[in-house]
């Protein structure tokens, strides 16, 4: 699993001109099945995703292709983790790896 961290690199008037664009872009990635849950950070200088089911090279690309991204009003840092607890809600991303 992997928490998608954005940080804001351009003032939030910049950013809410890509917002449309940007909630379009995450409603795909939730029809897929890959985004599980997503938000602003408080204060609002960026938000959060976590993301399941994917690789890091997958989830690097889809980060890419964020409308904030191309429009360079944001900054990622994607930090994977392995999900071995979880809400019930979540038990299909639960991870098991091997010891």
């Amino acid at each position: 699993m992997f928490v998608m961290e954005l940080t804001y690199t351009a003032p939030v008037e910049a950013v809410e001109e890509e917002m449309d664009a940007h909630i379009a872009w995450l409603d795909g990635y939730y029809a897929a099945g890959i985004f599980l849950a997503s938000g602003r950070k408080v204060p609002r200088d960026g938000g959060v995703i976590l993301a399941g089911g994917i690789s890091r090279a997958e989830v690097e690309k889809i980060a890419s292709e964020d409308p904030f991204t191309v429009a360079g009003v944001c900054a990622y840092r994607i930090t994977e983790f392995l999900a071995t607890k979880t809400s019930s809600d979540l038990a299909t991303v639960r991870e098991n790896p091997a010891v």
